[in-house]
């Protein structure tokens, strides 16, 4: 239904290398950056744009990634951790969604819920 997405973000850097390292298990990279803005997405299709954007009201928004299986969900988990990511509820089991839904859930450095997902 979307084709790209755009967030407000504080800090610029930070939010790359959030985004970057949670989102490589999921087949993306980062294809574009300047001094004000930065697209993540598959090789040539960045989707998620970040716009520096200080002193700007952020947080609130809630965006899932689609991932292929468990493992590259837990991998989002475990390295958007490393990269200052906040938990905000690890890999496993959502029965309470659908009886095959599988997700984790992380907070941004801009206080966005950022989730992957299979089913």
């Amino acid at each position: 239904m979307y084709d790209h997405l755009g967030l407000h973000v504080g800090n610029l850097d930070a939010s790359i290398r959030f985004y970057t390292a949670a989102l490589a298990p999921l087949g993306h990279i980062l294809c574009t950056k300047d001094e004000t803005s930065a697209g993540i997405g598959p090789k040539g299709e960045p989707a998620l744009w970040l716009y520096h954007a200080p002193g700007q009201s952020q947080g609130g928004v809630h965006v899932a990634f689609r991932a292929p299986d468990h493992a590259a969900i837990a991998k989002f988990y475990s390295e958007g951790l490393k990269a200052g990511g906040r938990d905000n509820g690890g890999a496993g089991p959502r029965t309470d969604y659908s009886p095959t839904y599988y997700a984790a859930f992380l907070i941004d450095p801009d206080g966005n819920n950022v989730e992957a997902v299979c089913t």
